[in-house]
């Protein structure tokens, strides 16, 4: 029990460190909202007071005069509690808001600079459900959880000692039922928590899964797998729903209980307190105002089962979000370590691209697994053209992957203009080239902001070039508003190839030399196949390319073809030295004309 106890404080001073930087900042504003407590401690105990002096001094000996002001005064204490408690929660829901927004930017902008190879491998809803549901649980119990238990404690404890100074006797009998409340919150608790860590889990797998089936739903719909999908849908959320169903259970539970100790408490007070008037040992005024004071430390007992439960959510949800804060960011010590002089020095020396050089390269995306590139050794000079062939799984878009940094720890070398990629800062290298990759993706923003994307040095007359380097000007300036037409959710009021053509102005804008064509040609539809086309040979006449395709109207013009099997290349030439040897890049000629 001690050693788990101690695990349970490391962690909330860990939390603490983490997300204190969120909190300090609007200290000022929580203050405040701690200013107006000990006015709500004061009224709390004065109401009973009053209570007690009405009843014995002027009902009981019926004297009405002063009856006024003494109403005037209950009266008076009552709206000062009034004001202190909403001071109170404003001024603590705001900072909490004020902490929560500081919170999710910081979030979101470390998502931004997580390394891609971290996207491969985590789904997006698991990412969304940190930054939306579980930053919302931690709104919730700052704003009352927490700080309102704190408030509550304070406010018992003051009501508490101001029983003891009425009726020691009756306070006593009161303090019976702090042991078996304690235990079983205890218990409880822990139990709770279980439950929430859980149900957080299912909830993030149930928003991961609901956002792959919304981007894949014409898929679903195409192949009628409907049915298989509400199927594991409603696997997920039922999951989900037996965790919360517990967690509600647990709580309930735990309300009840209190609620029947605290029934049964004030039962033994009224029954206790008859007594001692009967035997004139205690006044009728104290009784009441006894009760009156026991109900307001009751509705805090019972408060504090809710606060328990808010702040066990809390909890669950700090955990999730603590593994977007274990991930590494994508760091880049060779930039931090490279003196100013040295970094002008590279720049002037990856200003234009002159060679590439892989050199024995070999990689696996973990230390466990298989090598997926085995000695991989070729080179590239300007101007030249190199198409990467091979069947899927052969490591095509795993040399794009190495030589865009998205992976890192490769052996051998890799050297653009002499310089071993592992030395270059990624800022240079994401300069160097411009990369058409696989899937096209476009914001639901105007096609101008698509292509340039407010990349710096990127100009209005830039996007426009671009476009037109690739041809998408002339479908572009057909439309309504033309640069300036906004497009649907991922530009579905586009054809495929118009969206296509948009990304590979994108890649055009940067103007770099080496330009990576990664399946340029997979989606491309009878109307813009001819455009595709054509930017694809103006590319391959004026840049130096690496390309990964299919189409043997793009390969057959490479100065060079690299065939690719399991990670290892088996085959180089051309076109037509290698149709000659009749290996294996001529049976995948063959094949794809049948």
């Amino acid at each position: 029990m001690s050693k788990s106890k101690k695990i349970s404080t490391l962690s909330l001073k860990e939390y603490w460190n983490q997300f204190s930087p969120f909190i300090l900042p609007y200290k000022n504003l929580y203050l405040l909202g701690f200013l107006p407590i000990p006015i709500s401690v004061f009224c709390s105990v004065a109401f009973p007071w009053l209570i007690i002096q009405i009843v014995d001094e002027q009902l009981v000996g019926q004297k009405w005069e002063g009856m006024g002001f003494w109403l005037l005064l209950i009266s008076c204490v009552l709206v000062v509690n009034y004001i202190a408690s909403s001071s109170y929660l404003y001024f603590v829901q705001k900072a909490a808001l004020f902490s929560m927004r500081d919170m999710r930017l910081n979030m979101f902008d470390r998502v931004l600079n997580f390394p891609r190879s971290y996207f491969d491998k985590t789904p997006m809803g698991s990412v969304l459900t940190r930054l939306t549901s579980d930053l919302e649980a931690i709104n919730e119990s700052l704003a009352s959880g927490v700080l309102a238990m704190v408030r509550d404690v304070l406010i018992t404890v003051a009501l508490l000692i101001f029983l003891s100074t009425i009726s020691w006797q009756l306070t006593l009998v009161t303090l019976i039922i702090a042991p078996p409340i304690y235990w079983i919150t205890t218990v409880l608790r822990r139990l709770l928590h279980e439950s929430q860590l859980s149900s957080r889990r299912v909830l993030s797998q149930s928003t991961g899964y609901l956002q792959e089936s919304l981007q894949g739903i014409k898929t679903v719909q195409l192949y009628n797998a409907e049915a298989e999908t509400q199927k594991r849908f409603n696997l997920f959320t039922l999951a989900f729903y037996r965790f919360q169903s517990r967690s509600n259970l647990i709580d309930a539970g735990l309300f009840a209980i209190i609620e029947g100790i605290t029934t049964i408490s004030m039962g033994l007070i009224i029954w206790y307190g008859a007594h001692e008037i009967l035997a004139a040992a205690l006044s009728v005024g104290v009784l009441i105002g006894f009760i009156q004071t026991l109900d307001k430390i009751f509705v805090p007992i019972r408060d504090f089962t809710s606060q328990i439960a808010s702040i066990q959510r809390a909890l669950a949800a700090l955990q999730n979000i603590q593994s977007l804060y274990d991930q590494p960011l994508e760091t880049d010590n060779k930039e931090e370590s490279l003196s100013q002089a040295d970094m002008r020095e590279m720049e002037s020396q990856l200003e234009s691209f002159n060679s590439l050089a892989f050199e024995n390269v070999h990689f696996r995306y973990s230390e466990s697994g298989s090598y997926v590139l085995k000695g991989v050794t070729f080179s590239l000079n300007k101007g030249d053209k190199i198409a990467l062939v091979g069947s899927t799984g052969s490591g095509k878009s795993t040399i794009l992957r190495l030589l865009t940094k998205t992976y890192r720890e490769y052996e051998g070398s890799i050297r653009l203009n002499g310089v071993e990629l592992r030395d270059i800062p990624k800022k240079l290298v994401n300069n160097f080239f411009s990369l058409m990759q696989q899937e096209v993706y476009l914001f639901s923003e105007s096609i101008a902001f698509n292509i340039g994307l407010q990349r710096e040095g990127i100009t209005d007359a830039g996007i426009k070039e671009a476009a037109k380097y690739v041809y998408a000007d002339e479908f572009i300036e057909k439309l309504p508003n033309g640069y300036q037409f906004i497009l649907s959710a991922n530009g579905s009021n586009l054809s495929a190839g118009q969206s296509q053509l948009v990304a590979f102005a994108r890649a055009m804008a940067s103007g770099s030399d080496l330009v990576l064509l990664d399946e340029a040609t997979s989606s491309v539809d009878s109307v813009t196949e001819n455009m595709i086309q054509r930017a694809i040979d103006h590319v391959f006449a004026e840049k130096t390319v690496i390309a990964i395709a299919h189409r043997l109207s793009t390969i057959q013009h490479s100065d060079q073809i690299i065939v690719l099997d399991q990670g290892e290349i088996i085959e180089k030439g051309t076109h037509e030295s290698l149709i000659k040897e009749g290996g294996f890049y001529a049976n995948l000629v063959e094949s794809a004309d049948e």
